[in-house]
């Protein structure tokens, strides 16, 4: 086994995400479902150069959070000045 890019591996799944102009994606998280050549299916998971065990382990269970829909929103308080 060895590392892969999965830019274009994503992009041929039909990954997307939605972003707001000016926002600056700056690490991910990616876990992908295997089907082996034998048929056995497992899980892998790859993550962007800088991120750390700590942000990495943050990033999962904020998605858990977030898949169960128990993540909401906070308001943009940037106006508070």
């Amino acid at each position: 086994m060895s590392d892969q890019k999965v830019g274009q591996l994503l992009d041929s799944l039909g990954t997307t995400i939605e972003l707001d102009e000016g926002d600056l994606p700056v690490d991910a998280l990616v876990i992908l479902k295997v089907v082996k050549a034998d048929g056995a299916v497992s899980m892998v998971k790859g993550q962007s150069d800088a991120l750390d065990w700590l942000t990495s382990l943050g990033m999962l269970t904020a998605a858990i959070e977030i898949e169960r829909g128990g993540f909401t929103k906070l308001p943009d308080d940037s106006d508070d000045d």
